[in-house]
């Protein structure tokens, strides 16, 4: 024969009786309630607004809920989707804000743009269209010349001085 709990043995456990209006439901269920959030959130204040949340949104339904057969169910219920509502959108509310975050990458990125426009700034226009057109866009100095409207000697000339403005620009920053 198997130990334990025989059916039908009363525990003395029986639910209080079905209260008939939201006060003895109230009265009933929020010391009870605000244990057992207590335990679920691990947090006093949290457990709390829950548990207060929970009874908010029971008495805002009071004319439907007391039709019911299990008040302090649909309580209970009520109070652990506030929980699991609450959770999820501060884990939603992480995930975003992880994301976020930027890299250690994200910032040398932003670092060496700032380099690279800083240093371009320095150049005149024509130097800075010309090292452009000849070294980030890969065109002949032909092909540049006839974009810039010179000859293609100009262009590696001014493309040639940039170089050399970057070279000692890019000096002293090591220093």
């Amino acid at each position: 024969m198997k130990r334990g709990i025989q059916p039908g043995t009363d525990l003395g456990t029986s639910s209080p009786p079905t209260p008939v209006d939201f006060e003895s439901l109230f009265a009933q269920h929020r010391a009870g309630l605000f244990k057992a959030l207590w335990l679920v959130t691990r947090d006093r204040h949290e457990a709390e607004e829950l548990t207060q949340d929970a009874f908010l949104k029971v008495w805002e339904r009071w004319d439907r809920v007391r039709e019911i057969e299990d008040p302090a169910g649909y309580l209970y219920r009520t109070a652990m989707n506030l929980f699991r509502n609450r959770r999820r959108r501060a884990l939603l509310a992480v995930k975003r804000a992880v994301h976020l975050v930027p890299t250690d990458e994200t910032f040398r990125a932003v670092e060496e743009r700032d380099g690279v426009v800083r240093a371009l700034s320095s150049l005149t226009p024509s130097q800075r269209s010309a090292l452009v057109m000849t070294d980030l866009l890969q065109m002949t100095s032909e092909e540049a010349g006839r974009a810039m409207g010179v000859r293609a000697s100009t262009v590696r000339v001014l493309a040639g001085r940039a170089r050399a403005v970057l070279r000692e620009r890019m000096g002293e920053r090591d220093d």
